[in-house]
């Protein structure tokens, strides 16, 4: 028998309910009131604003790691509960188009054949186009899973119904994650010199390596300060560089096209 996947399942009907039945969703609000709507009627702004709608508990032994997240992209704080999900929202937060973050958003509810299927996924991302997408991080030797597959299916049909995008990620190139996870470090504009960012962007008209930038501002400041600003523009997508190469003073930068400080 040919393994199960998620359009296989979609194919096959088993989750044509979206055609023919509505899913309600709980969401829990800022005030950490829980609040039951369809997802036609769901205040996006306010699950952006609210709190997770499932709140993780910590015990000995537990074999992810969870906390909580500063992003830039909110000013706010977003809950991860493995180091997976941390990946997916760092690189949320360093995506110009993202908008908004939320984690553990909501809780959909509704009929799957002759089953309930309740689920909360893992993120909600808005974009600046009015895009909204709905997120399922799980390991990659996990998504073949059948009861895994016919999850996904079921909410790729519901978010499909409703206008909203779906992911399931399970990993990136391990150097742009490494570089993403490196440059958040400088996502806080309290920590570098703002000043001088648009003249260090200006500088980098033409791609220009890292040192010889630092160098070319040594008139204004000492590489020391030139450094973190160079790398705050990075994570801001102010300036470009080709993230799959690992970056060091080498690395070829330049004024991100279109890109407004």
């Amino acid at each position: 028998m040919a393994p199960m996947t998620e359009d296989s399942v979609l194919r096959a009907g088993l989750a044509d309910f979206a055609e023919k039945s509505d899913v309600s969703v709980r969401y829990r609000a800022d005030d950490g009131r829980y609040v039951d709507t369809t997802l036609p009627r769901l205040p996006v702004s306010e699950v952006l604003s609210g709190r997770p709608v499932r709140e993780f508990r910590s015990w000995q032994g537990r074999r992810h790691y969870s906390g909580w997240y500063w992003a830039s992209t909110t000013g706010s704080h977003v809950v991860y509960e493995s180091r997976l999900e941390l990946a997916r929202i760092l690189l949320a937060d360093q995506d110009p188009d993202v908008v908004g973050i939320a984690a553990q958003p909501f809780l959909l509810k509704g009929a799957d054949g002759d089953q309930v299927r309740r689920h909360v996924p893992d993120l909600l991302l808005t974009y600046a186009d009015g895009a909204v997408t709905v997120v399922d991080v799980k390991a990659a030797s996990r998504v073949d899973d059948p009861k895994v597959v016919a999850q996904f299916a079921w909410t790729r049909a519901v978010c499909r119904r409703h206008g909203f995008g779906f992911e399931v990620w399970s990993g990136c190139d391990p150097v742009q994650l490494e570089n993403v996870r490196f440059l958040a470090g400088y996502r806080r504009a309290m920590t570098v010199a703002t000043e001088l960012i648009e003249a260090v962007v200006d500088a980098a008209a033409e791609p220009t390596a890292i040192t010889v930038l630092e160098q070319q501002m040594a008139a204004v400041a000492p590489p020391w300060v030139i450094r973190p600003v160079i790398l705050h523009a990075l994570w801001r997508s102010w300036l470009a560089a080709d993230l799959s190469q690992a970056l060091d003073g080498g690395t070829v930068v330049s004024a991100a096209a279109g890109g407004r400080v």
